[in-house]
């Protein structure tokens, strides 16, 4: 019988953990650390880093990550902005750091996507542009070259 406790503590721990994750895809733009993101769930920030890992298969800190790069990626087509203010207005404050991490997620660098991307789009409705360039993470890479 004691696995009900278990069972409603784990209820509990997930949904505190998609509120985190509402909290990073709706303000990605504003400084948010792990900590502090921890702190508006009330729980440690090891216990939240290791419980979002466990339940989306990444850290907090790269699923903004990769939420900051999509919008990115979005601003950076639009082609009326540099990449230096991408790279502050979707909240990151390094632009070594923006870079690389799209470099990363991306497969080119963000000048590079920005000269390239508006061609590569151009006539396709919204709604399918934003799924074709929508960056695949690492680990999903391989599971789609499964034959």
């Amino acid at each position: 019988m004691t696995s009900r406790p278990t069972a409603a503590q784990r209820l509990r721990d997930l949904a505190l953990l998609r509120r985190v994750r509402d909290r990073i895809d709706r303000e990605y733009a504003q400084p948010l650390d792990v900590l502090a993101l921890a702190r508006g769930v009330n729980l440690s920030a090891g216990h939240l880093s290791r419980e979002f890992r466990l339940a989306y298969g990444e850290s907090p800190y790269s699923y903004l990550m990769t939420r900051r790069i999509e919008r990115a990626m979005a601003l950076l087509r639009r082609g009326d902005l540099s990449v230096t203010e991408v790279c502050f207005a979707v909240g990151c404050s390094s632009l070594g750091t923006f870079s690389t991490r799209f470099t990363e997620l991306v497969g080119v660098p963000p000048s590079t996507y920005r000269r390239d991307a508006a061609r590569a789009t151009t006539g396709m409705p919204s709604c399918v542009v934003k799924q074709v360039t929508r960056p695949v993470r690492n680990r999903e890479a391989g599971s789609t070259d499964r034959g």
